[in-house]
Order: structure tokens, then sequence, then C-alpha cells
């Protein structure tokens, strides 16, 4: 049976989405409404922290890049956390960005904490 699960923090302006589990046809239309719902709420400052999904197929690709879309739209930014693939923890969803040819379309950060530095000029790493 596919599961996912997800939590939510506020840190200033900032809504972290840490997802775990597997994203696909099934889930992604969970991780969808909670993207939705953010912005409804007036989010439009959102990480979602990939780092515990240990499978996403082209479903949950979509919902990524509808989600990047959304937050463009309404001037708001999507930082995706996707640990470095040395380290097993969420290199799964990486390869499979990578693979697609999408992985680029996104600011991507090693962990939350990176990802909420507000340093000026500092972006995430982009894939090779």
């Amino acid at each position: 049976m596919t599961t996912i699960e997800v939590d939510e923090d506020e840190y200033g302006p900032w809504t972290v989405l840490r997802v775990q589990g597997e994203l696909d046809l099934v889930t992604s239309p969970r991780i969808r409404r909670r993207v939705h719902d953010a912005v409804a709420g007036g989010r439009h400052e959102l990480v979602i922290d990939l780092s515990a999904v240990r499978f996403c197929d082209s479903s949950g690709v979509g919902v990524l890049i509808a989600s990047r879309r959304l937050l463009r739209s309404c001037g708001g930014r999507l930082r995706l956390i996707l640990p470095e693939e040395r380290d097993d923890r969420g290199g799964h969803v990486g390869r499979v960005l990578s693979a697609l040819g999408v992985r680029r379309l996104f600011d991507v950060y090693e962990d939350v904490p990176e990802a909420l530095a507000e340093v000026t000029g500092a972006r995430g790493r982009s894939a090779p």
C-alpha cells in the first residue's frame, strides 16, 4: 500500500512541508492539496522537504512542477530539499528530476536550515 505523510511548520514567511513516504499517482493529490491550501492561506514562500521520500514517479514530478508554477504566478517562491545522492536519503527524487531534465527548474538545497537562510545572493545548488 502506498503511503505518504506530510508535516507542516512555519518559519517566518516560510511554510515547510516535510514529506515522507512515496510520492506517486495515489499520494500526489494530497501534496497538491497541501500546496494549494498554503497558497490559499496567503503563504507564498514554500519549502518542500523531500529528503524522506523513498519513491517518486511522474505524478509526483508533475505536482512539483505545478507547485512551482502556482507559486511563481502569485509572486511566491518554492525551494526543494534534496540531499546529495551520496547519503542514500532523498537521492531518489533528485535522480528522477535529473533523468527527466527538470531538476534545473528548482532551487535545490541540502537541508531546511540552508533553504531558510536569507543570505543576500544565496541560491540553491543546481544540477550538474
